[in-house]
């Protein structure tokens, strides 16, 4: 079973999916790529609680890292992709380029960038911190205003 709530946040709404095993998506509202069955509301699932008090804790400026069960499904690349992009370093940014070298298959950068775009957990898996080879902010399924948000958030935060 799937479970969903609606949360504010300093960006807009939010919304969080969870089943029991861990966090689905985590999406804003005008993303077109969050589901349209998102399962039972419930903001008191211990998966959505946490994901809730860890995201707070990240835009009060308290929290660089996450500590959530992540049980997004994709396929077997786009997860190899979503894996490696939770190793990006808070306050630092990758090229799509570096991102591909990361998982050892550096040939695959628009492959990469597809998988880039279909992560479904914002934030939390930080894709907002791929950027173009040039260090131009390129898309962002949340709006490049909050990409440009996040990142300057994250390196005014410092390390």
């Amino acid at each position: 079973m799937n479970y969903y709530t609606i949360a504010p946040s300093p960006l807009g709404e939010m919304t969080l999916q969870a089943n029991d095993e861990g966090i689905l998506g985590i999406w804003f509202t005008t993303q077109t790529t969050r589901p349209d069955d998102l399962g039972q509301e419930d903001a008191n699932h211990p998966v959505l609680g946490l994901a809730l008090t860890q995201l707070n804790e990240y835009f009060s400026g308290k929290r660089t890292q996450f500590d959530l069960p992540i049980a997004a499904k994709g396929t077997a690349f786009q997860m190899q992709v979503w894996q490696a992009l939770t190793t990006i370093p808070y306050g630092e940014t990758w090229s799509y380029q570096e991102l591909a070298n990361t998982i050892g298959n550096p040939k695959a950068v628009r492959a990469v960038g597809l998988a880039n775009g279909k992560n479904p957990v914002s934030i939390v898996v930080p894709c907002h911190r791929v950027i173009g080879k040039n260090g131009k902010l390129t898309g962002y399924a949340g709006g490049i205003e909050r990409k440009q948000w996040l990142l300057e958030r994250e390196s005014n935060q410092g390390r």
